[in-house]
């Protein structure tokens, strides 16, 4: 039995490879060479009705994204076919994979319908692969989540993407927003109008971008596991040593 905080010795651990065991340090994060181009973010809206509020806010929040130095795409949801019901070589498929690989982080917006996340959100993030080739496109990124209500204020939908953002491995930041009756949020030009909302969401943009300029560098880091670190090496031993024919 360990006391206070005396490391075990690693013959302690007897189920532990310790071939792959790496013990975690400040200095392992300070190695890292940090990146000079801006923040990279993309955002997603879960709407497509002629006046969508998740499309205005979201728009609101790319505004204020590039105030603060990130350059920023947006994804458009129009044509994107339901999961599985088009080969991955449609053309919206390939143009919102090829984003979130280009992408640092993400601005994730739904309305919420029916007390949950629309099915057009969840159509856009299920056809994000949790893997493509040697590569994990949402793996290690930043992410902020909002939501836009007709009625009182709700975090039905904010707390569903919040358990996504963790199933596709990203960095959920602690902030959010939830706009509640957005349709007196908005001017008839489709800009936010000043109010605590607005406020909360320029608090999140900048919470995003830190944590963004924080992670990017050191994500792949943060996000090794020793137990893919094992598959892997079990993987390859079998691959190395398989008895040829």
């Amino acid at each position: 039995m360990t006391k206070g905080n005396v490391l075990p010795a690693l013959d302690d651990l007897p189920n532990l490879d310790k071939t792959l065991f790496a013990l975690p340090t400040a200095g392992a994060l300070q190695a890292f060479r940090p990146s000079v181009h801006v923040p990279r973010i993309l955002l997603l809206y879960g709407s497509v009705r002629e006046r969508s509020y998740s499309r205005l806010l979201s728009e609101e929040a790319a505004r204020l994204l590039q105030a603060m130095g990130a350059e920023t795409k947006t994804f458009d949801p129009r044509g994107l076919p339901l999961p599985d019901d088009a080969p991955d070589s449609h053309p919206k498929v390939q143009e919102l994979r090829q984003l979130a690989q280009w992408a640092e982080g993400m601005v994730w917006t739904s309305p919420e319908r029916h007390g949950a996340m629309t099915g057009i959100m969840k159509s856009q993030i299920d056809w994000i692969p949790l893997a493509q080739g040697a590569l994990r496109p949402t793996q290690g990124k930043t992410l902020a989540l909002m939501q836009v209500s007709g009625g009182s204020q709700s975090f039905n939908a904010v707390n569903q993407l919040r358990v996504l953002g963790r199933w596709m491995r990203m960095l959920t930041i602690p902030n959010q927003s939830s706009v509640a009756k957005a349709f007196l949020e908005f001017d008839e030009a489709g800009r936010m109008k000043p109010s605590a909302f607005y406020d909360r969401v320029v608090d999140v943009m900048e919470e995003l971008v830190k944590f963004t300029l924080l992670t990017r560098d050191v994500s792949p880091y943060l996000v090794n596991r020793y137990s893919e670190r094992r598959e892997s090496a079990e993987a390859l031993s079998k691959r190395v040593n398989q008895r040829g024919w």
